[in-house]
């Protein structure tokens, strides 16, 4: 498995019919050369809390801190995916 390009981020999937407290569901997008794959991480955040950019939730209370630590391990996660299968691929 040798990838020319690969990447993720999180972001924030809009919903087909809107919530009734303005969430929306946190997706993560994993690219490997040029194919991405949308994957529910099964967390809610509302818009004006989160960081486009950096893919992240904005604040100092305990639920940001905690959404942004559950993402960091699903980060940590897919590394390791990865990491597996180029060590397998050998």
């Amino acid at each position: 498995m040798l990838e020319n390009s690969f990447g993720l981020n999180f972001f924030l999937k809009t919903p087909r019919a809107e919530n009734e407290d303005g969430t929306r569901a946190v997706y993560l997008r994993v690219t490997v050369n040029h194919q991405a794959r949308d994957i529910t991480t099964r967390r809610t955040w509302h818009p004006s809390k989160w960081n486009v950019r950096a893919g992240r939730a904005t604040g100092n209370k305990e639920d940001t801190k905690e959404l942004n630590a559950y993402l960091d391990s699903l980060t940590t996660k897919v590394f390791q995916a990865k990491k597996a299968l180029l060590d397998a691929d050998k």
